[in-house]
């Protein structure tokens, strides 16, 4: 059993070495350990303390890590049939000693011995909150249930996993299901050459040996996120847009692929899991780990949010109808041709394209340009390290990250093209190893930023669009927050234990970078003549940052109230709180068959549970941080880096060793404001 990659011990994952075969004899060994462990400290007769709980857990769990992290992150990157059954079949186990480990009523006592104890009163804050997340962790996993309820909860857990898992997977065999191959040019018109590039690349890669043909075709349609987004902005055959928009909206909603039975049973599992724990509703859960604290202060912010977008965001509609019926388009607008004429609006606004910015941004440039604000705000030194760690494909990339006096502090691994067909889509970040101190050393932080960017294709390189650019920046601001972490309990470095709805804060507040003069004009450079983008061309683009703010606002408060109202229902009518929601926040009214839900895997498969309102809320958070840069002043090197200074020695460093109100509050000296979100999305009223 020593050949198998998963349990080779010490260093990074040998991910090119990792095969299905290799998940079960792994995870069956692990468990059989972890297992063993677990026994062995809960038998261990020393007075509890932190080293003999909390660091011995921590080593425990280092293995359970070790194993299962890996598995879980080849499943997302490297999807294929034999993986994907192998994380099925191994899911079960994994969350049966999942509820072993979160429900051990002597670890428990020990844990509550601790914080009763001398000990507690010599130990720092990251030390005491790490204990007391434990606390709430295990009252949530069920410790306080006994017989038939904690069978029941147990159960319950299984169920709601494998649900979710079936879940994400047809949502994901649904997207891929859907092909539309084009022949004829009055098919694409409208599309730029990159779009035309990218669909004629994914009909060449469906039908080898054929070569791509950009200019000619065929093309390929599909509903994954890049292709669907693009054609809806730019594809001026109607009745094509129509036929997507109508395929994109009832995904995973139809035949043996439809999630409303699944959608319906995990409402339900989680409600009564809910009951068991005490709680009213699932929503209760999910906040009892949040900064917010009951669904009322939720609601309230969203419909603060709501006051302040919807006027504005029905002066945005209706000045896009009047640019399209003008432009030969007859009658209201249908929801299919609201992204097309809104783009068309905004490049008449602004006098720019989507595809005129590209070649401006190449990946490589807009790294360096990542890097080099980092380097200026918070004083870490950025270098490419690639071959000295195992990748799951070519294309990646590995680098690390030192402090100013040369130090190595942290790495990362960064995936960025996309692969269909194998690769989730979206845009994420993981931690692969978490920073941890103990007697017996230290563990530098490793992290994994995966995006789904177009590839290089022969000379030219990789062209980011400029949302992709933010969402570079977005990843990135959550792998700083995992490696700059300065806290050395696993618990609570870096992300760890920071509350979810604070979590986006170092992400979001990334993104206002791609805004900041100096930082966009030093990366946008093009990619054949090397010049860097006019500056005629910064300022429009900075103008058109709030362009159509209100119904961008609006549909993200549609989905927090839709999922806060589903998980605060006590017997949840989908239909009827879709129906009621998009009352108050759709500008047009759904399609009969709009079934968004069923590929809503935020909330139903992934971990935005009662919390997609996070977005909102961290947002709220981050522009109220940037805005501290702002009052600063942009343009002095100076007090940037000071202020810069501060954010990584609380925002970043501090990680979830403090409440995030207390981080925030360090940082700020205040509480935090919707006031700057508002004014940066130009909805502040005065």
């Amino acid at each position: 059993m020593n050949d198998n990659p998963l349990l080779s011990a010490g260093g990074l994952p040998k991910y090119d070495e990792i095969l299905p075969e290799h998940v079960i004899p792994a995870v069956d060994t692990m468990v059989a350990e972890v297992e063993s462990d677990l026994s062995r400290i809960e038998k261990d007769l020393r007075a509890p303390s932190w080293d003999a709980v909390i660091e011995e857990l921590n080593t425990m769990e280092d293995r359970f890590d070790q194993v299962w992290s890996p598995v879980g992150h080849l499943n997302a990157v490297r999807n294929e049939p034999a993986l994907r059954e192998a994380y099925l079949a191994a899911q079960p186990k994994i969350v049966a000693l999942s509820l072993k480990m979160g429900q051990s009523k002597k670890i428990y006592e020990k844990g509550m011995a601790i914080m009763r104890g001398p000990e507690w009163t010599v130990l720092d804050e990251g030390q005491k909150r790490a204990l007391e997340q434990r606390k709430l962790g295990a009252e949530l996993s069920g410790i306080a249930l006994e017989g038939e309820k904690r069978e029941r909860f147990n159960k319950l857990s299984e169920d709601l996993s494998q649900l979710a898992t079936k879940f994400n997977n047809n949502v994901l065999d649904a997207t891929k299901e859907f092909k539309l191959v084009l022949k004829d040019k009055a098919e694409v018109e409208g599309l730029t050459d990159s779009i035309k590039e990218m669909l004629a690349h994914s009909y060449a890669r469906e039908n080898a040996p054929a070569k791509p043909d950009p200019a000619n075709g065929p093309w390929l349609l599909t509903l994954d996120a890049p292709v669907y987004l693009a054609f809806m902005q730019f594809g001026a055959h109607r009745g094509l847009r129509e036929k997507l928009y109508r395929a994109f909206v009832s995904r995973a909603s139809s035949g043996d692929k439809d999630n409303t039975p699944l959608m319906e049973s995990i409402l339900n599992l989680r409600k009564e899991k809910a009951g068991l724990l005490g709680y009213n509703s699932y929503a209760e859960v999910s906040l009892a780990t949040k900064m917010a604290r009951d669904p009322g202060e939720v609601n309230a912010l969203l419909e603060e949010l709501l006051t302040a977008s919807y006027e504005p965001a029905k002066k945005e509609l209706a000045e896009v109808a009047a640019f399209a019926n003008a432009g030969g388009h007859a009658g209201p607008l249908a929801h299919w041709d609201v992204s097309y004429w809104s783009k068309r609006l905004e490049e008449k606004k602004f006098g720019y394209t989507d595809d005129e910015l590209r070649p401006y941004f190449s990946l490589e440039k807009v790294l360096d340009g990542l890097f080099s604000v980092t380097e200026r705000l918070f004083g870490v030194t950025v270098r490419a390290a690639d071959g000295e760690a195992r990748t799951w494909n070519k294309d990646v990339r590995f680098f690390k990250i030192s402090d100013g006096s040369g130090k190595h502090i942290a790495s990362f691994f960064l995936d960025a093209y996309s692969r269909p067909e194998n690769k989730r889509g979206g845009a994420w970040m993981n931690g692969i190893r978490g920073r941890r101190v103990w007697k017996g050393g230290e563990r530098l932080p490793v992290a994994t930023l995966v995006c789904n960017f177009t590839p290089p294709v022969g000379e030219k390189p990789s062209l980011l669009t400029f949302g992709e650019v933010t969402t570079m920046f977005h990843e990135f601001g959550h792998g700083l927050q995992h490696m700059l972490t300065k806290i050395g309990y696993s618990d609570v470095a870096g992300i760890g234990g920071v509350e979810w709805d604070a979590v986006e804060l170092a992400s979001q507040f990334m993104e206002n970078w791609c805004y900041h003069k100096a930082t966009l004009l030093g990366m946008a450079k093009h990619y054949k003549t090397g010049e860097t983008l006019p500056v005629e061309t910064y300022e429009k683009m900075y103008a058109a940052r709030s362009y159509h703010a209100g119904m961008m606002m609006l549909r993200q408060i549609s989905f927090a109230m839709t999922d806060m109202s589903l998980h605060t229902s006590d017997k949840p009518d989908i239909k009827a709180i879709e129906k009621a929601v998009a009352e108050r926040t759709a500008l047009i009214p759904p399609l009969p068959e709009n079934r968004f839900l069923c590929s809503f895997s935020h909330i139903f498969a992934g971990g935005y549970a009662a919390g997609y309102y996070s977005y909102k809320w961290a947002e709220v958070l981050s522009a109220d941080a940037f805005s501290a840069f702002e009052e600063a002043g942009l343009e002095d090197a100076e007090a940037l880096s000071q202020t810069g200074a501060r954010f990584r020695d609380t925002v970043l460093a501090l990680g979830g060793s403090r409440h995030p109100s207390e981080v925030f509050k360090a940082f700020r000296g205040r509480e935090p404001s919707p006031k700057a979100l508002l004014r940066h999305n130009g909805l502040l009223t005065v």
